[in-house]
């Protein structure tokens, strides 16, 4: 939080865009929204020594499951230094995805901007700054969710992504939401959405609802870049929001 007047003064006013009409003081607060700590978030919990198989009853001795570390860095391995579509020609950095292996709610965009093409991660642009400010207003931290993108590469001029380019980049976005397992996705945009979905529905008629995909509850919600657009409309993303929270708390109705 700000200590500047003037910081806070803003700060606040942003929240209340949003439609925020209040902060909880209760400290237990981020608990029950059920999201692993900073410290669980970057501590992986030890894992459990395999007893050797008895050579009578299994012939092959099973190895030892992966951390979830360790599984994303296998998907992350097996992408390379794509050259899988057209993209890779004018990116300057792969955008693979960042943030908590072990999220329960992670977020998936449509694609890098000059400024996440520049630094390799995902929204850190302006967008990205917005968004940053709205896991904030959940009483979440960047370390608590995951970040990711339909493709993992700058489209040029930030065009939309085409049919193509998803196709290739899409596998290893399904890859990453198996291995993390979050129990929610927020789908940012048209494209996160379709992409999900398996729809041609525009945002407009698909936001606002969940919708079940394998074990994962999915809510589409307009990008962020839609809302330094049109600011009246974080209003309802923060509507979904709330109803995302809901689901992590386990207080939907």
């Amino acid at each position: 939080m700000p200590t500047d007047p003037r910081d806070v003064v803003e700060h606040l006013r942003y929240y209340a865009d949003l439609g925020v009409e209040g902060f909880s003081r209760d400290r237990a607060w981020r608990a029950r929204a059920g999201t692993p700590s900073r410290a669980a978030a970057v501590t992986p919990a030890p894992e459990p020594r395999a007893e050797p198989a008895s050579p009578s009853l299994a012939p092959h001795v099973t190895a030892p499951a992966r951390s979830r570390v360790e599984a994303l860095a296998i998907v992350r391995t097996d992408l390379g230094e794509c050259t899988r579509c057209k993209l890779h020609k004018g990116r300057i950095k792969l955008v693979f995805g960042t943030g908590n292996a072990e999220a329960r709610l992670m977020f998936v965009g449509e694609g890098p901007g000059a400024e996440e093409d520049e630094q390799g991660v995902p929204f850190v642009g302006r967008a990205g700054q917005l968004l940053t400010q709205i896991i904030k207003a959940m009483g979440l931290e960047l370390e608590d969710v995951y970040i990711a993108n339909v493709v993992k590469c700058r489209p040029p001029g930030n065009r939309n992504p085409e049919p193509d380019e998803i196709e290739q980049c899409e596998p290893f976005l399904m890859r990453q939401m198996d291995v993390i397992k979050p129990a929610v996705v927020v789908a940012l945009g048209k494209f996160a959405a379709q992409t999900l979905l398996r729809t041609t529905e525009p945002i407009s008629k698909i936001r606002g609802r969940f919708h079940q995909v394998g074990d994962t509850r999915v809510m589409p919600t307009f990008h962020p870049s839609y809302l330094l657009r049109n600011p009246a409309a974080k209003r309802e993303v923060w509507e979904d929001m709330k109803a995302v929270m809901g689901v992590l708390r386990g207080n939907e109705k």
